[in-house]
């Protein structure tokens, strides 16, 4: 077998995974981007378990299925926080998630302020 064609394919799945992270708005496609490139990896390992002999037998395999499990922790996790952003947001835009929490809190001034002024 010529490892050239799945390490191009890989490749290539690996860019356009990239693409859509860098790309996409919507968080939903950005996790499937995300996927995208953990699926490139997964073929890359098992394309150099079957054409590079290691010297632990199918090495690349069991990496491939350790890479499985845990693309498969970060979509339960993923989809866990994209569906409270949008129960909070009515949204699943990345540009609209806030990085920083607010300056001051909605009701108002802050705690500390609050706190000096019952001890008066």
């Amino acid at each position: 077998m010529r490892p050239v064609i799945p390490y191009v394919t890989a490749a290539l799945l690996f860019g356009l995974g990239v693409f859509g992270v860098l790309r996409r708005r919507n968080a939903v496609l950005v996790l499937m981007s995300v996927e995208l490139m953990l699926n490139a990896v997964n073929l890359i390992l098992v394309t150099a378990d079957t054409t590079a002999r290691a010297v632990l037998p199918h090495s690349g395999q069991v990496f491939a299925l350790f890479v499985i499990v845990l693309a498969a922790a970060e979509i339960g996790v993923g989809l866990a926080i994209v569906l409270q952003l949008y129960r909070l947001r009515a949204t699943v835009a990345v540009d609209d998630v806030p990085l920083t929490e607010p300056a001051h809190p909605v009701g108002g001034r802050e705690p500390a302020v609050l706190d000096t002024e019952a001890g008066r």
